[in-house]
């Protein structure tokens, strides 16, 4: 059995679905499970949607319009015969997104967010399991809702893993060519919640993991994991393999390829995680397996940008203690700021974090009631792993450095 990952970019319009069936016809589509993203940029729209829904009702028509349009601009390439069957499917998955929002009581961002935006996801899957039967590819169409159970912890469901695992193994024919969506589950109530943002990788890692599967891949429109992200760093280039563990801290850093708990499923069973190019798919691509460390060995760049420095000291001069730290981690938690980088002394706390959810402004309010803050916005913190002089200098030339921490294996910089 193997599981097979399409994102957003590789089902993005017409061509890129055809290209999909280049992919299956060239690696075969035998005892297989293909999760898919929504198309494009189809959760940004959904995101909008919701976004209008609690704050500008007005808007809601004309941010469906656009979805609706960019969906039948596809169908329209795929079936030109426009009585098609599938044209009254998405219409339908369309009309039970409208419903809910005509209907629905809840005040709850969060419930509504995951009711609305997993369409995305259902409507991909359904035009392309109905583009397979048009070129003679027969699949079997499943709700991933049915098989992947969480809690209630809406846009970031904790998965049943004993819920989960019994509905996959009972109802999951594994000779068939099978389509799934990526990014959500359901709550014991059956209604429909999101495994965090970029979660379809996760998806593939579940099935896997229960189907006690030879392999999952992730098609993207790179030749694999590059040691830097080509967008920002010129001369990136492909790793051949990565442990597990090595993968882990790539990931647990920002970087972007690989989800981070998509990881540690794979890693219990020793299932190999390959990242090929859907454009090339038979050339050989990353594998991330058990081994040791990375090959080649060189060191691998990780950058997150539009970051926030601050740095904490006491307002007597008085050391920075356990009970300080720990009051300063829970107003982190409480504004919902995700730190990526800590480094102390005995007077002083820097900390490097993400503001994600805008809330710099409340938490810097009451941490300047406790402690003297010197804070900066807009800047970078560039990781390196396996780092060298050479890779430390190329990027210290022309920066300021606020701040550098070492290990023996990773430095990080906080660059303005």
């Amino acid at each position: 059995m193997r599981i097979f990952k399409f994102g957003g970019a590789s089902v993005k319009d017409a061509e890129s679905i055809k290209n999909v069936v280049n992919v299956l016809q060239a690696v075969g589509h035998e005892n297989t499970l293909l999760v898919v993203s929504a198309m494009g940029k189809t959760t940004n729209a959904m995101e909008v949607v919701v976004k209008n829904y609690f704050e500008n009702k007005a808007e809601i028509h004309t941010a469906f319009e656009e979805i609706i349009s960019y969906h039948n601009n596809i169908l329209n390439d795929l079936f030109p015969n426009t009585k098609h069957p599938i044209y009254a499917k998405v219409k339908g998955l369309i009309e039970q997104v409208q419903g809910f929002l005509a209907w629905n009581k809840s005040p709850k961002y969060s419930f509504v967010y995951d009711q609305v935006v997993g369409y995305g996801e259902l409507i991909s899957t359904t035009i392309l399991s109905a583009y397979f039967e048009e070129v003679g590819i027969k699949n079997k169409w499943l709700d991933v809702r049915d098989y992947i159970k969480t809690n209630d912890n809406y846009r970031e469901g904790t998965v049943n893993w004993e819920q989960t695992q019994k509905n996959i193994s009972e109802k999951i024919d594994e000779k068939s060519l099978n389509i799934t969506q990526g990014f959500l589950g359901s709550d014991e109530n059956n209604f429909t919640t999101t495994l965090g943002r970029e979660g379809s990788d996760y998806t593939a890692a579940i099935f896997a993991y229960c189907l006690n599967a030879d392999s999952v891949t992730i098609w993207k429109d790179v030749p694999g994991v590059l040691n830097a992200d080509p967008r920002y760093f010129k001369n990136a280039e492909l790793l051949n393999t990565i442990s597990y563990r090595e993968a882990i801290e790539l990931a647990f850093y920002g970087a972007s390829v690989i989800h981070p708990k998509t990881l540690q499923p794979l890693q219990r069973k020793e299932i190999p995680l390959y990242v090929k190019s859907f454009v090339n798919p038979t050339e050989e691509g990353t594998a991330v397996m058990k081994c040791k460390g990375i090959s080649p060995n060189i060191p691998c760049f990780i950058v997150k940008k539009d970051q926030i420095l601050m740095r904490l000291s006491s307002l007597d001069f008085s050391f920075i203690v356990e009970e300080n730290i720990s009051e300063i981690f829970k107003l982190f938690h409480d504004n919902r700021m995700k730190v990526d980088l800590i480094q102390n002394s005995a007077i002083s706390f820097s900390v490097c974090v993400d503001n994600k959810f805008n809330k710099l402004d409340d938490l810097l309010k009451v941490l300047k009631s406790k402690f003297k803050v010197t804070h900066y916005e807009d800047v970078s913190l560039y990781t390196i792993r396996h780092f060298n002089e050479k890779a430390i200098a190329s990027l210290q030339n022309g920066r300021e450095v606020l701040l550098e921490q070492r290990t023996q294996e990773t430095v990080q910089l906080v660059v303005k």
